[in-house]
């Protein structure tokens, strides 16, 4: 099943990203065949920056995306809010990738699941 995890809150501030990478972990954790894309627009372009420092004990939004794409998810960040933020493809975490609203309609399309954080 084809799944599309959209997320617009930031990374912090909110537990929205928190909560829907926690599902997009456990998603690929007990579904092998699971096929997942997360998308990350508005403040949620924020998420994929590399670099993320919290305070011991507190989650870390850059690790968990990590840990998505570790499990054979996609993370694709809407190019558009990233320049609206100041973030380029090279401040970008290691699997995470410049994208398009042609690209989000794309996989809205090609979605079995549509989620929204």
């Amino acid at each position: 099943m084809k799944t599309l995890m959209i997320i617009n809150d930031p990374p912090y501030g909110t537990e929205r990203m928190y909560n829907g990478l926690r599902l997009a972990t456990n998603l690929l954790d007990k579904d092998p065949d699971a096929q997942l894309v997360v998308f990350l627009l508005g403040d949620g372009a924020s998420g994929a920056k590399s670099g993320q420092q919290t305070p011991n004990g507190y989650y870390n939004v850059e690790r968990m995306l990590k840990n998505v794409v570790r499990k054979g998810g996609n993370v694709l960040v809407c190019g558009t809010c990233m320049d609206a933020r100041g973030l380029a493809q090279g401040d970008l975490l290691e699997g995470a990738a410049r994208s398009t609203m042609d690209e989000l309609t794309a996989q809205t399309i090609e979605a079995d699941k549509v989620l929204v954080f």
